[in-house]
C-alpha cells in the first residue's frame, strides 16, 4: 500500500536470483571484463538495434548522469535541462561536481518537457568563444519526464536538431525509459539514438532491479573519458558481474519492457478510478507509471487513516493540495482497487 515510489519497492525475483546465480558461479575477471558485463553490452546493441554502442554499469542514476554529462562538457561549459530535472533538484550538485564546474542552465517547459521555441531563444544568445562566458555543450532531456510526461520521437529530434545546429551533445536520463516506452509503444531506437541521442542513462533501479544502471554511449568517441571518471568517482565495483548480473536479467526477455508495462497499468487503473471522484484534478497526463492529482482533504484523511503511504506534490492552483502517486513492477491490483474503494466512499 505504498505508493510513494518505484524506489520504494524491491526487486524483481528473476534479478534476485540472477544475482545469487552470479554468485554460485564461482571468479570471474574483475572490474568489468568478465562475461556477464560483455553479454549486457550485446543484450543493449540488441535492445537498441545498435551494433556500435558502447556500455558501462553503474549502480546509481545520479553516477550514470553526472559521469555521463561530464564526458559532454568541459568545466566551462553549459548543460541546458529543465528546472524540474533530476540532475537540477535531486543530485546535489553532482553533474556539476563531476565536470569540474559546468552549468546548468534551466529551459522551461510544460510537463517536465523543454520547451522548444524558449530553448531555441536559450541557444541563440551568441556567446561561443567569448571567455566572458561559460560555453554552452550539452542538452539533457528526462524520458519520463518529472511530472510523468513521455517525450515523443518527433520532439527528440526537434530538440537534437537544435543540439546539433549549435554544436552541442544531446543526453537523454532514462530512469524511466521502459515506462515511456510502453506509453509510446515504439521501439527503444526510434526515441534514442534514431532521434539524436548521443548518451544515455540506461535506468534499471525504478524498475525491478537493486541497484544497477547503465550508460549508453550511442557514439563511442564520446566514452574516451568515461572510464578514467568512473575510476576516479569511485564507481569501478571490483565485483562488476554483480551489477552487471543485474542488468542481464533485466534485459532478458525484454523483462524491463514487461516490468514498464505492469507500472503503467496500475497507473491508468489508478487514474481512471480516482477520475470518477468529484473534486479531483488531474495535473498532468498520465503517459507512464506517475500520477499527480489533486485530492480532496476528506479523501486524503481516509486514505492515511487507510495506511496508504504517498507524497505531496504543489498544485499551481492556491488552495489546492495535490499528491504524487507512483507504482511500480509489482504493484498489487487489489492495492489499488482498494485505494480507489477508500478514496471515493462517502
Amino acid at each position: 500500500m505504498d505508493f510513494r515510489s518505484d524506489n520504494a519497492v524491491g526487486a524483481h525475483p528473476a534479478i534476485v536470483e540472477a544475482l545469487a546465480k552470479a554468485y554460485r558461479a564461482g571468479p570471474m575477471s574483475s572490474y568489468g571484463a568478465d562475461e556477464i558485463t560483455a553479454r549486457v553490452t550485446q543484450r543493449l546493441r540488441q535492445a537498441f538495434e545498435h551494433d556500435t554502442l558502447i556500455a558501462f554499469p553503474v549502480a546509481t542514476g545520479t553516477a550514470a548522469n553526472a559521469l555521463s554529462l561530464a564526458c559532454l562538457t568541459p568545466p566551462w561549459g553549459v548543460v541546458f535541462c529543465h528546472p524540474a530535472a533530476h540532475i537540477n533538484v535531486d543530485e546535489a550538485n553532482a553533474p556539476e561536481f563531476f565536470s569540474n564546474g559546468a552549468k546548468l542552465q534551466c529551459v522551461d517547459g510544460p510537463a517536465g518537457k523543454l520547451d522548444l521555441p524558449t530553448l531555441e531563444r536559450a541557444l541563440a544568445v551568441d556567446v561561443k568563444g567569448v571567455v566572458h562566458h561559460a560555453q554552452p555543450a550539452a542538452i539533457s532531456i528526462t524520458q519520463a519526464t518529472e511530472c510523468g510526461a513521455s517525450y515523443t520521437s518527433d520532439e527528440v529530434r526537434a530538440i537534437s536538431a537544435q543540439a546539433k545546429k549549435h554544436g552541442l551533445s544531446l543526453h537523454m536520463d532514462g530512469a524511466r525509459l521502459g515506462n515511456a516506452l510502453i506509453h509510446l509503444g515504439c521501439k527503444p531506437a526510434d526515441v534514442t539514438w534514431k532521434a539524436g541521442v548521443d548518451v544515455l542513462s540506461f535506468g534499471a533501479t525504478k524498475n525491478g532491479a537493486l541497484a544497477a544502471e547503465a550508460v549508453v554511449f550511442f557514439k563511442p568517441e564520446l566514452a574516451k573519458e568515461f572510464e578514467f571518471r568512473r575510476k576516479r568517482a569511485g564507481h569501478l565495483f571490483s565485483k562488476m558481474r554483480m551489477l552487471s548480473a543485474q542488468l542481464d536479467a533485466y534485459l532478458e526477455g525484454d523483462l524491463w519492457l514487461a516490468n514498464a508495462r505492469h507500472a503503467n497499468t496500475m497507473a491508468k487503473r489508478l487514474a481512471e478510478g480516482l477520475g470518477r471522484l468529484n473534486s479531483t484534478r488531474l495535473l498532468y497526463p498520465v503517459e507512464a507509471n506517475e500520477i499527480f492529482i489533486a485530492l480532496p482533504a476528506s479523501a486524503n484523511r481516509a486514505l492515511e487513516a487507510a495506511g496508504f503511504k504517498y507524497y505531496p506534490w504543489p498544485s499551481d492552483r492556491p488552495g489546492e493540495q495535490a499528491y504524487r502517486l507512483v507504482t511500480a513492477f509489482d504493484t498489487d491490483p487489489a492495492y489499488v482497487d482498494r485505494f480507489i474503494a477508500v478514496a471515493t466512499s462517502p
